[in-house]
């Protein structure tokens, strides 16, 4: 039989937009100094010391009838191959092909195998050994695929090659506008749905790695928001009872509070939080893009629960998306503001809730069956909030509810115009220190309109005496100058060039003295 051949995958500029979200394990990318920057930080593996070894909790599955004997002889050979593969592999390839074991061994022993994961989980096995052992070495952040299959793997250094959920599901959404590429959805959706896991009364696509401090297996509110899209319309254009019901099923984790589910009771409805390790994270895009599945979803099925879901959260993103717009450029979360992909990929999933909000078809139900409500919770969140050395502090807090909503468009359409001007708004920058002391370590503090990289040269007469260079946030930065012995008047000239290219000059005078 021939070997199915691995193949480096590079995605159009269309669906490379819409997948550069769910943090960095989807979009490389030079992240300024945020929270969010975290996510690239490799994790150190982490196996079962305690709890059933994977052959244990294979056999215990087997011998109470809820796998097949045959499920298991390939699940079994598949981690037999794995091992031994991986014994005769070494550098790179041992490490990437150990993580990946690692991690299922981990699972076994925290009683985390249950049927339905199965399939994913050695799959991911299985996938890892053929690339590791046959193929050629990855850069990092790369994607491949396993042609015939229409699913998107991604290299994650140090955890392997991971089904890339996102991505797969965003080639599947490109599949259904192309609108020719019917065979292509169809195949994309037979192969996602077995590989969904039962999760938070329905089911889930789940991410099988360590990320940002989350173990395995968690899902996100944004990967499954976009899931739902490509569920619903393949219902829409073939009909088929299947795709249905595994898009009602997906609305499961939208019902459920974290680490089941995403849903975040709000004190105006639900925030559907991007990663269900990360309650407290308030990672806008993920937020909106759910909101953009579930809108999708009830506009073609009329399911009155879709519908609940949908009000809940666009009731807490018209309290919350405000509070992302620092007037020169977006947050990315309530931490710090977002790079530039991000940047840009929410400007696009606000601009896409906006034309549903404001023309898009009504979310009615009417003929269409009962489902069972949210449940009721009286957990409250609040708008973002800064950290300083281990204290939040509220820097807005969300409107009171209203009887009536303010209309989408004069949120999500303005809050997407804003954002698509900042990309081509320079920042504004200016020099706040006069005065500094001879012979220190100073800082040179300034005022910055947004997240910017900032040259400072300083120059005595015509001779520069200092220069560095460093990406800083907005608000009031300091920018280091190691001042010199003797004192005087010094010209500081500050340049600013944001993430999208804009660039402006500022100038003025320090004087640096021993008083």
């Amino acid at each position: 039989m021939r070997r199915m051949r691995a193949v480096r995958v590079k995605l159009s500029t269309a669906l490379a937009l819409a997948t550069l979200a769910l943090g960095a394990c989807v979009a490389p990318f030079a992240l300024p100094a945020t929270a969010a920057a975290a996510r690239t930080r490799p994790h150190a593996r982490v196996s079962a010391k305690h709890g059933p070894t994977v052959t244990r909790a294979l056999q215990t599955l087997l011998q109470a009838g809820t796998i097949a004997p045959t499920a298991y002889n390939q699940y079994f050979n598949a981690y037999v191959a794995a091992k031994h593969s991986l014994g005769k592999l070494r550098g790179t390839r041992h490490e990437e092909l150990g993580a990946v074991i690692a991690n299922l061994q981990a699972m076994a022993g925290a009683g985390e195998f249950i049927p339905s994961r199965l399939p994913a989980l050695f799959l991911t096995v299985e996938r890892n050994r053929q690339w590791w052992t046959t193929e050629s070495l990855l850069s990092g952040k790369e994607r491949v695929s396993f042609p015939p299959s229409r699913l998107i793997w991604e290299d994650y250094p140090g955890q392997g090659i991971q089904i890339q959920w996102l991505a797969t599901f965003g080639e599947g959404n490109g599949y259904y506008l192309s609108g020719h590429e019917n065979a292509n959805l169809r195949q994309l959706v037979s192969e996602i749905i077995p590989l969904a896991t039962q999760r938070a009364g329905g089911i889930a696509w789940e991410y099988l790695f360590h990320f940002d401090g989350g173990a395995p297996p968690w899902t996100s509110g944004l990967s499954q928001g976009t899931a739902l899209e490509v569920l619903a319309r393949a219902y829409k254009r073939f009909k088929e009872p299947a795709d249905l019901a595994a898009a009602q099923q997906a609305l499961g984790i939208f019902k459920t509070a974290p680490p089941e589910g995403v849903r975040v009771p709000t004190p105006v409805g639900a925030l559907y939080a991007e990663y269900t390790y990360a309650p407290s994270d308030r990672i806008l895009n993920g937020f909106i893009q759910s909101l953009v599945g579930l809108y999708e979803y009830t506009a073609i099925t009329k399911d009155p629960l879709g519908l609940q879901l949908f009000e809940a959260g666009d009731a807490e993103a018209r309290a919350l998306t405000p509070h992302y717009d620092t007037g020169a450029w977006s947050l990315y979360d309530q931490y710090g503001e977002s790079d530039l992909s991000y940047h840009e990929l929410l400007a696009e999933f606000l601009q896409h809730l906006c034309e549903h909000t404001r023309s898009g078809p009504p979310l009615t139900t009417a003929n269409a069956p009962p489902t069972t409500p949210p449940p009721a919770t009286t957990t409250t969140t609040a708008a973002p909030t800064t950290s300083t050395g281990g204290t939040t502090t509220t820097t807005g807090a969300a409107p009171a509810p209203v009887a009536t909503q303010i209309p989408g468009d004069q949120i999500y359409c303005t809050t997407a115009e804003h954002f698509t001007a900042d990309l081509h708004t320079p920042p504004v920058i200016a020099l706040l220190t006069k005065k500094l002391r001879t012979n220190e370590r100073a800082g040179v503090q300034l005022s910055l309109s947004k997240v910017s990289t900032v040259q400072l040269t300083v120059r005595s007469g015509s001779h520069v005496v200092w220069s560095t260079t460093a990406t800083v946030e907005a608000g009031k930065p300091r920018l280091l100058w190691v001042t010199p012995k003797k004192g005087g008047a010094f010209t500081v000239t500050l340049t600013a060039t944001d993430l999208a290219g804009n660039f402006t000059t500022a100038s003025g005078a320090v004087v640096v003295s021993a008083h």
